[in-house]
């Protein structure tokens, strides 16, 4: 269940999963999560998961359309949680005006890298799947119309490269256990137990021992957890392992065969379980064209002066929305009669900061670099402690566009369409293209974009960080060594890279919030509260507890929107 060892794209015939077909209907993707719970054998899960991962409420039926005109609301970010805002927050007439950092690009943590003027050949530097479980995502894709399809998770052609061997990563584990498990000190259990099952195990026994009303507190933001949840998020993962008795030996192994669950050993271990809980690896999608195109869409409706987004509202109750790119808020500040919130920002042809006094705030920009925003006064204690404790995971990405694709060539069983493949080596993990295995008249001879280094944490701070002139040289080699190709090759196709570090990308500095031990105890209720005297609201991957993740930010974002709504409704009434 966790990275991949759930199917993709299957046939439907009796006895086998249902059809992943590209842009699915809501029933449709319904059909597929119920069958991956079933196998689960946790079927009495799909109600929870819907409601916990779907839209809230349509903010029209908080306030009516045009209602608040002339109220004003700043947006701090332009990234998907506040584009998500921006655009419910429109429908009841608010005076918008959204703040971002960036000058030149419009995602925030979602950037679609493209190589070519026509954005035939891109990669994913920022988020690139979507689960079929983010009912808020998939909301707004049936929204703007986009296009989609399957993404390839798990290729059992893709390699396992270990200590120098290089295997398939069939299904069942097998090459793995007869070539690479004579190099650990593995106990007879563990020799004899395929390294999915010993993975499996470990991380989703603790899950099945909670019965469905305290599993779906995994995915809240509560102000008090049951013993369950409070218990397991005592411990790091690499301690649940050790509870659940794998030797020393199998830890090291699954950090060579899994590095992405090896490179959180020492986050909590209710990350993995909002992973694991939903099934978020399994049936997964990608937008045709770039997964920029989601928030591009917020973009190009937020700007327009009559949007056919909004079909039951006449244009003249819209709110007004002020995109101010490539500038970024520096101070916060609650005026003295606490009935407004002073902004301080400036863009780089500004000589001097601006002021200005909003009625309202939504704060969409991670912890991380509110860090570093002057907060006069300071938020309540635990929300000031959570901006100054809470981690960003570091993550790296290196794509590279290649005149032809290596990797889909040879004999049909040799062929690797979509998936990743897994070492040991510094790079971590290669991810290939998914677009061929939906059409069969392309060609392996065409060229193809290849991730060919995704890593998070120590391996990505130390990757991203090696000199220039060696970094990609070293990349190169190991996707050399991973595949049994030449370094000559290699060079001879490849014809452009680039490589971004989400860690020194100064308006997230870090990928994603991720919670160390207790942290989702202490914290997970103080980050979703408003301050400033319900002024100042605060949506972003870490107001969620399934961090990392697009719905995260689209969710908080409309959720922000409807509680900013609530609270002004009120104090109209």
């Amino acid at each position: 269940m966790f990275n991949g060892d759930g199917p993709s794209y299957v046939p439907s015939e009796p006895g086998l999963p249902p059809v992943q077909p590209p842009n699915p209907t809501d029933e449709q993707r319904y059909a597929l999560i119920k069958y991956e719970l079933a196998r689960a054998n946790r079927l009495e899960d799909f109600n929870n998961i819907i409601e916990l991962l779907d839209a809230p409420p349509d903010i029209t039926t908080i306030a009516s359309p045009g209602e608040f005109k002339n109220v004003k609301v700043a947006v701090i970010g332009g990234g998907e949680a506040g584009l998500t805002a921006a655009f419910e927050l429109r429908k009841l007439g608010f005076d918008i005006t959204v703040f971002e950092a960036e000058e030149n690009r419009i995602g925030g943590r979602v950037y679609t890298y493209y190589f070519d003027k026509e954005k035939k050949y891109y990669g994913e530097l920022g988020a690139m799947r979507i689960p079929v479980v983010h009912g808020a995502t998939w909301h707004y894709i049936n929204l703007f119309n986009l296009n989609t399809r399957p993404f390839v998770q798990y290729n059992e052609n893709a390699y396992i490269y270990v200590k120098g061997i290089r295997v398939r990563n069939d299904p069942e584990g097998k090459g793995v256990m007869e070539k690479i498990y004579p190099e650990f000190d593995l106990t007879l259990w563990e020799r004899n137990t395929p390294w999915p099952e010993l993975l499996n195990y470990a991380l989703e026994t603790p899950l099945l021992s909670m019965p469905p009303s305290i599993r779906k507190e995994i995915l809240k933001m509560l102000l008090k957890y049951s013993y369950p949840i409070n218990y397991w998020d005592f411990y790091n993962i690499r301690q649940v392992l050790e509870l659940m008795g794998l030797s020393q030996a199998a830890i090291d192994l699954i950090s060579c065969i899994s590095p992405f669950v090896a490179s959180f050993y020492y986050y909590s271990f209710m990350e993995m379980l909002h992973e694991s809980y939903p099934l978020v690896f399994s049936f997964l999608y990608e937008i045709v064209g770039g997964m920029v195109n989601l928030p591009l869409s917020f973009y190009n409706s937020l700007i327009n002066p009559n949007p056919k987004e909004y079909p039951d509202i006449p244009n003249e109750l819209l709110g007004k929305v002020t995109w101010k790119g490539g500038t970024w808020v520096d101070g916060m500040y609650q005026t003295e009669d606490s009935s407004k919130v002073t902004l301080k920002y400036k863009n780089k042809r500004m000589s001097t900061y601006v002021y200005e006094n909003f009625d309202y705030v939504v704060c969409a920009i991670p912890f991380s670099t509110l860090r570093n925003v002057e907060i006069i006064p300071d938020f309540s204690n635990r929300k000031m402690q959570a901006i100054r404790e809470l981690d960003y995971s570091p993550s790296q990405k290196t794509i590279a566009l290649c005149s032809e694709r290596f990797w889909e060539m040879g004999r049909p069983n040799e062929r690797i369409i979509g998936g990743g493949s897994y070492s040991d080596l510094p790079i971590t993990s290669i991810w290939y293209p998914s677009d061929h295995a939906h059409n069969n008249s392309f060609s392996p001879n065409e060229p193809g974009v290849l991730l060919a280094s995704y890593n998070f944490t120590l391996n990505a701070t130390r990757v991203a960080n090696a000199y220039k002139g060696i970094r990609f040289e070293n990349i190169k080699e190991q996707v050399a060594k991973v595949h049994g190709i030449s370094l000559e090759y290699l060079n001879s196709i490849i014809k452009d890279h680039v490589t971004f570090s989400w860690n020194e990308y100064p308006w997230t500095l870090g990928a994603f919030c991720y919670f160390r031990p207790e942290q989702k105890r202490i914290f997970s209720y103080a980050v979703t509260l408003p301050e400033y005297n319900n002024r100042v609201f605060f949506a972003g991957e870490h107001i969620s507890a399934s961090h990392g993740w697009q719905n995260a930010a689209i969710q908080t974002g409309m959720i922000a929107a409807n509680d900013l709504a609530k609270v002004c409704k009120a104090r109209k009434g």
